[in-house]
């Protein structure tokens, strides 16, 4: 039950922060390997490329990738949010005095990050290159045409073998460690705090918000070169290859595109990681308080 609740919160939070990971997609995509001088700008920021996509492809290319994104969030978070719950319940997050443990919390988050990532994978790659597709005038990276979920699944099998759905892998992993480990550790810790200081005492609700809403300014910072990267690294696809792994990746874009390039895409990661972190965490939070209420 603990991986099915986690399940269910992450892909209830994807449904409304996907319109900002399209955008998020476009602009780290976005001059790809050259100077900020040498490529033509396609997306000025999150509301010019909110509104030149919507021209360009329709409104309803706001919500590209939303299958696979879905699929997305229930895999990965339901091993993520469901191995870090048990370790929770378990004490295992927590010193011998009953306090919480920073060490012992960041572990447990950065394992269950990592698991969460090899399980989520393939799913986040069909949806970076569905993301990424897009009409000629406004499109960045390499375009890659698949007439549904299935049917990428079924055309990066053939083409790439079961290498294609891993690519990016180690950058995922890094990501979601140190994303996992940012975000769930000042989650509990936050939670812990403002209850110490009488903050949000008799509203549960409240506490998750507000836990979350802390934990997802740390998560945004800490990840976005690995976002970057594992972007870059799943969308490359077969053919030549323009880079060669996760420091390979980094190594290419801080030369030719300094360290902006590393934290391209940050507001849209920033408007997406926030709302989503609260949402997934606080659906998790309320789902795991009823369902230990009910068996009460």
């Amino acid at each position: 039950m603990d991986f099915i609740i986690g399940g269910l919160a992450g892909a209830g939070a994807t449904i409304i922060t996907n319109p900002m990971d399209v955008v998020k997609t476009r602009m780290q995509l976005q001059g790809e390997l050259r100077a900020r001088s040498e490529h033509t700008t396609r997306y000025r920021g999150i509301f010019h490329a909110l509104y030149v996509i919507a021209r360009a492809d329709g409104a309803l290319a706001l919500q590209k990738g939303l299958a696979p994104a879905i699929v997305l969030g229930f895999s990965m978070n339901s091993v993520r949010l469901g191995t870090f719950h048990i370790a929770e319940a378990s004490g295992w997050t927590r010193t011998a005095d009953g306090d919480i443990s920073i060490n012992k919390t960041m572990f447990w988050s950065s394992a269950s990050g990592i698991m969460s990532g090899l399980a989520a994978n393939p799913a986040s790659v069909l949806k970076t290159r569905i993301q990424a597709s897009a009409h000629p005038s406004i499109a960045v990276g390499r375009q890659h045409s698949y007439n549904g979920m299935v049917d990428g699944f079924t055309t990066i099998y053939r083409t790439e073998g079961m290498r294609g759905f891993f690519a990016g892998v180690s950058a995922t992993c890094t990501r979601l460690a140190v994303g996992s480990a940012a975000q769930l550790t000042t989650f509990s810790t936050s939670k812990d705090i403002l209850l110490s200081n009488g903050v949000c005492e008799r509203s549960p609700l409240g506490l998750a918000f507000a836990a979350s809403a802390l934990s997802g300014v740390m998560v945004a910072l800490a990840i976005c070169p690995f976002d970057v990267v594992a972007v870059r690294l799943y969308n490359q696809g077969p053919g030549e290859r323009l880079y060669n792994g996760v420091f390979d990746c980094l190594t290419k874009i801080y030369r030719t595109e300094g360290i902006h390039g590393l934290y391209k895409g940050l507001g849209p990661l920033y408007l997406r990681i926030a709302p989503h972190t609260t949402l997934s965490l606080v659906i998790w939070d309320m789902l795991n308080i009823l369902f230990n209420n009910k068996n009460s």
